[in-house]
């Protein structure tokens, strides 16, 4: 998808989009470098959009391992269906069902979330939702890796994990703000 497609998609579903242009490789590469590959059998991708994430995820991750990758534009789904990788798995649903879809992908606990979800687009409620279910399947020595537009949602990230690590990339368009958040 070009920026151009990546751009109209924002214009006509806004609800759904939360960026105005893929993810940068600057901001991609700050958003996997805190994940430890080593030992990794299930990443847990939420709002992948057009699969920028998802593919440096996938050139690092284990033949092994599994990348549950979460959204709800179907335009991006059917984008996301094009890239052909055994270890993906392509969910149409809300990030707030997560655990309606570990069993029956044989998962107990989650490695890493990554995600991408605009939560200032997002109803507060919904966002607790998500940061509660996301803390309850998270192994314990998971992290939860998210990236915003501004520093609004630290409060609500530090409120759910004990630790919360800030970094910020200029490179993007927007520029971008990526917590890493740990118990």
């Amino acid at each position: 998808m070009s920026q151009k497609e990546f751009f109209s998609a924002f214009l006509k579903q806004s609800k759904n989009v939360g960026a105005v242009a893929p993810s940068s490789k600057f901001l991609v590469k700050k958003m996997v470098d805190p994940i430890d590959f080593t030992n990794v059998k299930c990443i847990v991708e939420f709002g992948p959009g057009t699969g920028t994430i998802t593919h440096e995820l996938l050139n690092r991750m284990p033949p092994d391992s599994l990348l549950l990758a979460f959204e709800i534009n179907k335009e991006f789904c059917e984008k996301l269906k094009g890239i052909k990788d055994s270890r993906l798995r392509i969910i149409s649903d809300t990030a707030e069902n997560i655990e309606n879809y570990l069993p029956e992908n044989k998962i107990q606990k989650v490695d890493y979330i990554v995600s991408s979800l605009p939560f200032a687009m997002i109803p507060n409620g919904i966002v607790r939702n998500i940061l509660k279910i996301s803390l309850k399947v998270l192994s314990p020595a998971g992290a939860f890796i998210q990236y915003q537009y501004s520093l609004n949602s630290y409060r609500r990230l530090k409120n759910t994990f004990k630790n919360v690590d800030l970094n910020f990339t200029p490179m993007n368009i927007p520029p971008a703000f990526i917590f890493t958040c740990t118990n």
